[in-house]
């Protein structure tokens, strides 16, 4: 039988969006959460995954993006200003957009999942504030 379970991830994080035309353009940053939700088969224990083993899949990102600033490679005054002050900073090739950073999770999750898991979907929801959010999906 098909079974959905998830976990959510939380993390303070710095970002701006140049080519904004409104608020985003100016440095901010947000309280984001992150749901990590995975769907498929029970294994012989009754489990999709253990929680603890779903954490590994992304924890290590989390803590990397926490407290950072996310910074697009091509924002050269903004990349300049964090490398003078040896600020904590996390490159990215895309605009920071809560959808990009939707895609970097998700990818981030695939490619660790186990090879012999029994997982058909995973979805990951990026909360940039508590009333919106971006969701992209994989099917394995």
């Amino acid at each position: 039988m098909r079974t959905t379970i998830s976990k959510q991830f939380r993390w303070e994080m710095g970002h701006r969006l140049p080519f904004h035309e409104g608020l985003c353009r100016n440095i901010h940053g947000h309280s984001y959460e992150a749901h990590v939700v995975l769907s498929g088969e029970l294994d012989q224990h009754g489990m999709v995954m253990d929680y603890f083993d779903m954490k590994l899949l992304i924890q290590d990102k989390i803590d990397e993006l926490d407290h950072c600033f996310l910074c697009d490679q091509s924002d050269t005054v903004v990349r300049q200003f964090l490398e003078q002050h040896q600020l904590k900073a996390v490159l990215v090739p895309f605009p920071t957009t809560a959808e990009n950073i939707a895609h970097m999770l998700l990818n981030h999750v695939v490619s660790r999942l186990p090879k012999n898991h029994k997982l058909d979907a995973v979805r990951l929801r990026v909360y940039e504030t508590e009333k919106t959010f971006a969701e992209v999906e994989c099917a394995l």
